[in-house]
């Protein structure tokens, strides 16, 4: 039961919506009208990338288009929510609105999302950010996601697995080989984590998925030291029809 101290304090601080600020009736909820605008991915989803697919689950993995024809460096791949509306808010206001304090509820939807691609004793990792990019934003949005999914999944975090060997330039208004070009060999393990990696399942977790090249990136400096299988896993999805 709640103490009257607590009471009084969500009188006078009434929940907000953790996307438009509306009030709702508990903690990091969505009012209404964000959770109609929130693009949960469910049912049928590519088991590369968790892109949606038309259709019923009939027991197999399927495939979308692009990763019949991309070469994807992991093993599975899944991403909790499309990113537009109230999930492109929510990544935006984590990244860039320093609303730390959404990663833990966030973690949820992505423990959801991976369910199915999880495996005992797997590694949770982050997409690394470049050193002066950390200086500069003081935090790694895609280590708190990773970070708070482990707690939950109750599985090891490593949030300095991988290494940005160059500060990449922005991704934003690039074509897919472009960004393809531009992650090429940016990631590498950390030389001080290398050990045990061998045959240890990874999971790789980031805040958007576009392209996949940074998780490819990611993928192939694991799976060159041994880590297997690797799997990635997304917030966000930019799907062709989101």
């Amino acid at each position: 039961m709640q103490s009257g101290l607590q009471r009084g304090l969500r009188l006078l601080f009434p929940p907000q919506c953790m996307s438009c600020g509306g009030t709702v009736a508990e903690e990091f909820g969505l009012c209404p009208d964000c959770w109609r605008e929130t693009g949960f991915i469910r049912g049928l989803v590519c088991d590369k990338c968790g892109t949606p697919l038309p259709g019923e689950a009939e027991g197999r993995a399927e495939y979308c288009d692009d990763c019949l024809t991309i070469a994807r460096p992991w093993d599975r791949g899944r991403a909790a929510l499309l990113y537009r509306d109230t999930g492109r808010r929510l990544v935006l206001a984590l990244k860039h609105g320093d609303r730390q304090d959404l990663a833990r509820p966030l973690a949820g939807w992505l423990a959801a999302a991976a369910a199915p691609i999880l495996l005992p004793g797997m590694l949770v990792a982050p997409i690394p950010l470049h050193w002066r990019r950390f200086l500069k934003r003081r935090f790694n949005q895609s280590a708190l996601l990773s970070g708070a999914l482990a707690r939950l999944a109750g599985l090891d975090h490593c949030p300095d697995l991988l290494q940005r060997r160059r500060a990449t330039p922005s991704q934003e208004g690039r074509g897919r080989q472009e960004r393809f070009e531009n992650m090429a060999e940016a990631i590498r393990v950390n030389p001080a984590r290398i050990g045990g990696l061998t045959g240890r399942p990874v999971l790789i977790v980031d805040d958007v998925m576009t392209s996949g090249a940074t998780f490819a990136a990611a993928a192939d400096a694991l799976q060159a030291v041994g880590a297997s299988p690797v799997s990635i896993l997304a917030l966000a999805r930019v799907a062709k029809d989101g």
